[in-house]
């Protein structure tokens, strides 16, 4: 059974007759009575910067600041002068595919039921045993 107050809820925990009692704190996130911690400087976000412009790796600004790659590279991207490095294109084969392989070899009369899952070396070289 709960029941809630203001700032604390009172449960029965296996035992009806025994309530405990939890408070807990009521506050929002921005209202921390803390001061937040700052983790870039405005020294070291211009360091940061400079470094990035002047073509030095995020790996070794990282490094020297005692930082994780991804956080100097989030600090980057939020000030608008990190270029993410293109993504390499998958090198794909010239020449036909596996499924026009098995259409080609089902056109010679050959049953390719269950070849589906054959890679398309191993089709190749049944093909070449075919034709021999």
């Amino acid at each position: 059974m709960w029941q809630k107050a203001k700032n604390k809820f009172t449960f029965d925990l296996l035992n009806p007759f025994k309530a405990v009692n939890i408070t807990y704190n009521n506050q929002r996130e921005g209202d921390c009575n803390m001061a937040a911690q700052q983790n870039y400087t405005p020294e070291l976000t211009a360091t940061i910067i400079e470094q990035y412009q002047a073509g030095t790796d995020v790996a070794d600004i990282a490094a020297s600041i005692d930082k994780s790659i991804r956080s100097v590279r989030s600090k980057l991207v939020r000030e608008g002068v990190y270029v993410a490095t293109p993504k390499a294109k998958s090198t794909r084969e010239q020449g036909p595919t596996k499924k026009e392989i098995l259409r080609d070899l089902e056109g010679t009369g050959f049953d390719v039921s269950g070849f589906e899952g054959a890679t398309k070396d191993a089709i190749m070289r049944l093909i070449a045993m075919q034709s021999n």
